[in-house]
C-alpha cells in the first residue's frame, strides 16, 4: 500500500532524511517513532506530496506521489503537526468543504461528515466556529478532516498533541477501531501511544531508519541478552561491585531504592539462578529476582541514545502518555 525507496531530503548541507526504505501493507498500523528532529515530519510531508524530496521515490496504492499527485491525494487522509483548519468556518461546514475538495460525491458528503463527527466526538460542537474551539477540539477537527473522505491511507502526525488524557484514550481507541479498514502511519515521539495502537514500529534517528519490526521482534535487539530485576533486604556499598563480578553480567544499575537493582546480562538461562545463589550466600536477603522483558522505552533509548539518556546522565528518560 505504501512503498518508500531511497527517500532523501537535504536542506543545503543538512540531510534531514537519508535514503529511507520501508513498506506498509494494506490494513497495517505502523508507528513511525523517533526523537524530535529525527525526520519524522519531513518524511510524512514527502509521502503525502506536501514536500518534494531531494531524491528517491514514494508510492501510495501503486501511484507515484509526484507523478500522480491527484490520485494519491484521493487515497490519503493527512493530519500534519498543525491541524489545517479554517478558523472562520464552523466544524460541519469545514468538513463538508474538505470532503468536496477531496472529490467525495455530493450524495455521500453528509454521511461521511456525520461519520467523521461521530468518530471524533465532535457532535456537541459541530455548528460552532472553529476559532472558538479549544486546542483539543481543534486537534479533533484535524483528525476528522483526515477521516472525512474515508481514505485508504491515514497519515497522522502527532494526533494526540493538545488532548487531555480522556481524549487521548478516545483517539487511541479510534485508531484501533480503524485498524484493518485503513492503512495507518502514526508518527509520534510518545512511546505509550505506539505500544497501545501499532502492530509494527519504524524507528528513525538523525534521518536514518535504525530499526523496523514488530515490538516483540525488536526486543531481541537488547544486546542479545536479558534484563534482570533484583530486590534485596539488606543493601550494602559493595553489593554493586559484587554483582559486576558475576560472570555474564554486563551492566549493574541501582534502582529506585537502595534495595533495588537492574542488571543487564547475557542470554544465559542460568544467570538468574547464579545471581540468586550469590545473593543468598552473601547474606543480603533475597526478596525478588526475575527477568524483565525489554519494553519500547528500553529499545528506543538504546537505538537513539545508546547507553546514555539524552542529557548524558545515564538515567532512564521519563516518558508520559
Amino acid at each position: 500500500m505504501i512503498e518508500v525507496s531511497q527517500l532523501t531530503k537535504k536542506y543545503g548541507d543538512h540531510v534531514a532524511i537519508d535514503s529511507l526504505n520501508f513498506t506498509v501493507k494494506k490494513g497495517e498500523v505502523v508507528g513511525f517513532l523517533g526523537p524530535n528532529g529525527a525526520g519524522k515530519s519531513t518524511t510524512m510531508k514527502i509521502i503525502t506530496g506536501f514536500m518534494a524530496p531531494s531524491s528517491g521515490a514514494a508510492q501510495i496504492a501503486g501511484y507515484d506521489v509526484f507523478e500522480n499527485p491527484i490520485e494519491v491525494k484521493r487515497r490519503i487522509g493527512y493530519l500534519p503537526e498543525t491541524p489545517p483548519v479554517y478558523l472562520d468556518m464552523n466544524v460541519e461546514e469545514y468538513l463538508s468543504y474538505v470532503a468536496e475538495l477531496k472529490g467525495v460525491e455530493k450524495e455521500r458528503r453528509l454521511q461521511l461528515v456525520n461519520r467523521a463527527v461521530e468518530k471524533t466526538n465532535l457532535g456537541q460542537v459541530r455548528r460552532r466556529l472553529i476559532h472558538n474551539l479549544s486546542k483539543g477540539f481543534k486537534q479533533r477537527v484535524g483528525i476528522a478532516q483526515a477521516l472525512v473522505s474515508d481514505p485508504e491511507v491515514l497519515i497522522l502526525d502527532e494526533p494526540t498533541v493538545g488532548l487531555d488524557p480522556k481524549q487521548v484514550a478516545e483517539i487511541r481507541d479510534l485508531i484501533k477501531e480503524l485498524r484493518g479498514q485503513h492503512t495507518i502511519i502514526l508518527s509520534t515521539h510518545i512511546l505509550p501511544e505506539v505500544q497501545a495502537t501499532c502492530e509494527r514500529i519504524i524507528i528513525i534517528h538523525r534521518g536514518k531508519i535504525v530499526a523496523q519490526d514488530s515490538l516483540a521482534n525488536l526486543s531481541a535487539l537488547q544486546s542479545g541478552g536479558r534484563k534482570v530485576h533484583l530486590k534485596v533486604r539488606k543493601s550494602a556499598a559493595e553489593l554493586g561491585a559484587k554483582l559486576k563480578g558475576i560472570r555474564g553480567i554486563q551492566k549493574v544499575v541501582s534502582g529506585a531504592t537502595p534495595q533495588d537493582w537492574e542488571l543487564d546480562t547475557e542470554s544465559d538461562d542460568e544467570i538468574v539462578e547464579t545471581v540468586a545463589r550469590e545473593i543468598i550466600a552473601g547474606g543480603y536477603g533475597l526478596l525478588e529476582i526475575g527477568s524483565v522483558k525489554a519494553d519500547l522505552e528500553d529499545i528506543f533509548l538504546k537505538l537513539t541514545y545508546g547507553d546514555s539518556s539524552p542529557n548524558g546522565s545515564g538515567q532512564r528518560m521519563e516518558v508520559h502518555a
